[in-house]
This record gives structure tokens, C-alpha cells and sequence, in this order.
């Protein structure tokens, strides 16, 4: 099988997939979920004229000339709205939110006004409406506020709030089983041999399902022997698993059993090894409904990989109506670059400052795929096609940010 371009595996990847089906919860526990459903305002927001500042509810035509004497004739916290009616020549001590008393047109801030007893003297005057929130100012009952497709986050969330929605319609998260293979591996805080090194892609990949939305069941590390590998990929059936993604063992050595194993459980395999650096050897194919994804066994080059294909594989099932589509801007570099080889390559690199203020990409001088220490501070990815020419500094060029979380 030849190898295959970028776009042509992330369209084949994420084309066709359907949403994950909806679930109901609590809005407590609705962050980082994806809305399966527009939704509407329950109730107008504010409901009613409400106060913006503490003073005193009066009308305009009575403060229009200052000093002015007012009666004070009752009080309007926030909750406790005053029953009667503001006449010429009274007013109502009122607070922030408290709704504005019938009469009454505009606020007079507290910093204005001096009081002695039930008199109160306006030292200032104000315009009709003057700190008055219209009712509706906000939303009103109706509004489509939040579509289906939006990620919740803080802002969302409290706004869904304020519309008096206690539950939201939301899509399913998707679980995803993920296998770390190879005899070479041994848990962290365990005792590697001179001959093994400490796992570390599962758990950084369990970690980005998360930061994603989806559910991590981590499916720990299989040795390499075939029956190994058939226990581990029966269990992320058995887990009901929406995806497998397995780390390492892909490629074309005798030790790389995996996609044997993963033939021999029934995947149809959709693609395999793609024109880019790092991630040659990533795979893809499905068992079942369970669609299969595997990663290279280098860190930097699955969590890469995992950036350009697991995420928009989510955001698909997720119902993100962007998924697929990577979001590049363009940035001037800091530093020349060298010309590229056939391979789309990605390099990690940081962002700087410069005096003239304005932002600019550095790619890292080493790119082994092998070093999380260097991906660990990388800020941003610089995309270079295929073929790509030598680039001066100032050139401008497509970057990728990563999160930072």
C-alpha cells in the first residue's frame, strides 16, 4: 500500500462518521460536552426593568433641577420588589437588581444623593433610564442562544443557566480504548531492564482524549505475542469502545504484530502509512463499529498524530460541525528553514516576540522524534509540504498551535 497524503487520510478518516447518540445531563456535569440540540432562552433576561447601581428610584422630571427634596417612601432590595407606586416628588431606596418601581424612570446613584430621615436630596440630576437595565436588555424568552455542535465551556454553561435550563441535550462521549504494545515497555515508577524503557504515550494520550471530550479506558501495555494482543483488543470490545488506538507495532519489522492481531480480530483495514513526518507508520481501519486507530510507537510521533487524526475523529463522533477542518494561521518564522523531502513535516517549534511586537514561530533545530522534553516546550506546529523549498526568515508559514493545558 502506497503511501498517502494528509488531507487524503483525514478526509477518508473522518468522512461519513456519524454523531455518537444523545444523552441528558445535569448542567453540573455538561462541561466540555458537545450541544446536540439548539436551545432556546426558558425566560427573558432580566425579566423585568432591574436597577444597575444602588440609590434611589426616582423620576427624571423631579431631579431635573438640583438640589431637589424627595419622600422617601419604602425600600427595593434585590428579591423584594416595592409593591406601591413612586408619585412626584418620592422615591424608593432600591439595589443593584432589585426590579425598578412602578413610577419610577431613572436611578439616582447613592453618591449623588444625601438622606436625612425619610428626606432625600438629589445633588445631581439624570436622564430618564439613567442606570436602569431594560427588561429583555439581555435576551428574551425564544432567543436560540447556544446551537447544536458548540463544545460548552464556562461562558456557555453560565448562559445556559441564565436560561433556566437545569439539563442540556448532549452528544454521548466517546470511549477510547487505548493499547500500548512492546516487550521494551514497563509501566512508570516501575523497574525497566537495561533493555526497556518507561511507557509514556498512553498516558499523555489519555490525557488528550480527555482534554478532547471523550472518555480514556486505558487498556495498559500487551506484550508482543499474538494472544496478548487478542486479550487486549477483546477488552476494548468488551468496553464497548467507539475507538481503538494502539501505540507502536505497526510498521514492518518481525516484532510488529499488531496488525496481524488486528486482522485476525476482523478489522478492515481503510489505510496505512502516511507521507508525513513524524507518523509514517499510522493505520487505520474498523472492527466492527469500533473504528481502529494506530499510532506509532515513537511519543512525539503518536501524540502528533494523534493531534491531526484522533482529535478530528472525536470531534466528528463528538458532532462537532468543524471537525477535520485544522485551522492553520499564517506567521512570519524567526529563522530560516531547510528545504523538505516528499513527506509533510511537522516541526515543533516555539513562539516568540519580537521588539517590533510582533509574533513570530521558531522551529526547534532538533526534530527527533523521540524527544518529549523538546515537544514538551514546543508551543506550535510549522506545516511544511511536501517538496517544500528553503524558507528565509520573514517567510511567512502555516502553524498549528497546540494547547497548552
Amino acid at each position: 500500500m502506497s503511501l498517502i497524503s494528509v488531507e487524503e487520510a483525514l478526509a477518508r478518516l473522518v468522512g461519513g462518521v456519524e454523531p455518537l447518540a444523545v444523552e441528558t445531563v445535569a448542567l453540573a456535569e455538561a462541561n466540555g460536552r458537545v450541544l446536540a440540540a439548539d436551545l432556546a432562552a426558558r425566560r427573558t433576561q432580566p425579566p423585568f426593568a432591574a436597577s444597575a447601581m444602588d440609590g434611589y428610584a426616582v423620576r427624571a422630571a423631579d431631579i431635573a433641577a438640583t438640589p431637589a427634596t424627595l419622600r422617601l417612601i419604602g425600600e427595593a432590595p434585590a428579591g423584594h420588589a416595592f409593591a406601591g407606586r413612586v408619585g412626584p416628588g418620592e422615591t424608593v431606596r432600591i439595589f443593584t437588581g432589585a426590579p425598578l418601581p412602578e413610577g419610577s424612570d431613572t436611578i439616582l446613584i447613592q453618591e449623588n444623593a444625601t438622606r436625612d430621615g425619610d428626606i432625600v436630596t438629589a445633588l445631581e440630576s439624570e436622564p430618564e433610564g439613567r442606570y436602569v437595565r431594560a427588561a429583555g436588555l439581555d435576551f428574551a424568552e425564544g432567543d436560540v442562544l447556544l446551537c447544536a455542535g458548540t463544545r460548552l465551556g464556562f461562558r456557555d454553561l453560565a448562559l445556559a443557566a441564565a436560561m433556566n435550563h437545569a439539563h442540556l441535550a448532549v452528544r454521548r462521549r466517546p470511549r477510547v480504548a487505548i493499547l500500548a504494545t512492546g516487550d521494551e515497555l514497563v509501566e512508570p515508577g516501575g523497574n525497566p531492564a537495561d533493555d526497556q524503557i518507561i511507557a509514556s504515550n498512553d498516558t499523555g494520550l489519555a490525557a488528550f482524549v480527555e482534554d478532547c471530550g471523550g472518555e480514556a479506558i486505558r487498556l495498559g501495555i500487551a506484550r508482543d505475542t499474538q494472544h496478548a494482543l487478542a486479550e487486549r483488543i477483546q477488552a476494548a470490545r468488551s468496553a464497548r469502545a467507539d475507538i481503538l488506538v494502539t501505540l507502536g507495532g505497526a510498521s514492518v519489522g518481525d516484532h510488529d504484530l499488531v496488525q496481524d492481531a488486528l486482522g485476525f480480530a476482523g478489522m478492515e483495514l481503510a489505510f496505512w502509512r502516511i507521507a508525513m513526518r513524524p507518523g509514517k507508520p499510522l493505520m487505520a481501519g474498523a472492527i466492527g463499529d469500533m473504528r481502529v486507530l494506530g499510532l506509532p510507537g515513537n511519543p512525539v510521533s503518536s501524540l502528533v498524530c494523534a493531534l491531526l487524526f484522533l482529535r478530528p475523529l472525536i470531534d466528528a463522533l463528538s458532532g462537532l460541525p468543524e471537525a477535520g477542518k485544522r485551522g492553520a494561521e499564517m506567521l512570519p518564522l524567526a529563522a530560516a528553514v531547510g528545504e523538505n523531502d516528499r513527506r509533510e513535516d511537522y516541526l515543533r517549534a516555539s513562539l516568540v516576540i519580537g521588539e517590533d511586537g510582533i509574533e513570530r514561530v521558531l522551529p526547534f533545530p532538533r526534530q527527533d522524534s523521540s524527544m518529549l522534553a523538546t515537544f514538551a516546550l514546543a508551543e506550535a506546529l510549522v506545516v511544511r509540504p511536501p517538496h517544500g523549498a528553503a524558507l528565509a526568515a520573514e517567510t511567512r508559514v502555516p502553524v498549528l498551535r497546540l494547547d497548552r493545558r
